[in-house]
C-alpha cells in the first residue's frame, strides 16, 4: 500500500463516498498483483481528482454517473449510484442525469444505466417497493 499523501487523502474520500466496508474489503482482498490497481485508483482517482477544490462531491458524482453510462459500465455505475446518494443526489437528480446521458449515449447504454441504478436505489430504500 502506498504511503503518499494522495493515497492517504484518497483513502479517506473513497471511504466516505463508497463506504469503509466496501473500500477496506477491496484492499484486504487484493494480492500483490491487484494491489497495484488499488494503489493507483486510490491515489489518482480519489486522492488527486476527488480532492481537488474545483468541484464539489455532488457534481463529481453527477459526472461519474454520466460517464459510466456513456462507457456502458453498469457494475461500476451501481457503486457510484450509492456514492451519489451519499453525496446528496436525489433520486430525481439521478433519473435526470441518466435520461440526459441516454439521449447522448444511446438507448442501450441508458437502459443498462437505468437497470443498474434502479437495483441500487431499491436496495438502498430510496425507491418505494413494487
Amino acid at each position: 500500500m502506498s504511503d503518499s499523501e494522495y493515497f492517504k487523502d484518497g483513502l479517506k474520500v473513497r471511504r466516505e463516498v463508497l463506504g469503509a466496508d466496501y473500500v477496506d474489503g477491496s484492499i484486504a482482498k487484493a494480492d500483490d498483483f491487484m494491489m497495484a490497481f488499488q494503489d493507483i485508483t486510490t491515489e489518482w482517482c480519489w486522492g488527486y481528482a476527488w480532492t481537488r477544490p474545483g468541484l464539489d462531491r455532488k457534481t463529481r458524482s453527477m459526472l461519474n454517473l454520466a460517464m459510466l453510462t456513456a462507457l456502458s459500465k453498469p457494475a461500476e455505475l451501481k457503486l457510484h449510484v450509492k456514492g451519489a446518494l451519499t453525496n446528496g443526489l436525489t433520486v430525481e437528480e439521478i433519473k435526470e442525469i441518466l435520461l440526459h446521458a441516454t439521449v447522448y449515449c444511446g438507448i442501450p447504454a441508458g437502459l443498462e444505466a437505468f437497470k443498474a441504478a434502479h437495483e441500487v436505489l431499491k436496495a438502498e430504500g430510496a425507491l418505494p417497493g413494487k
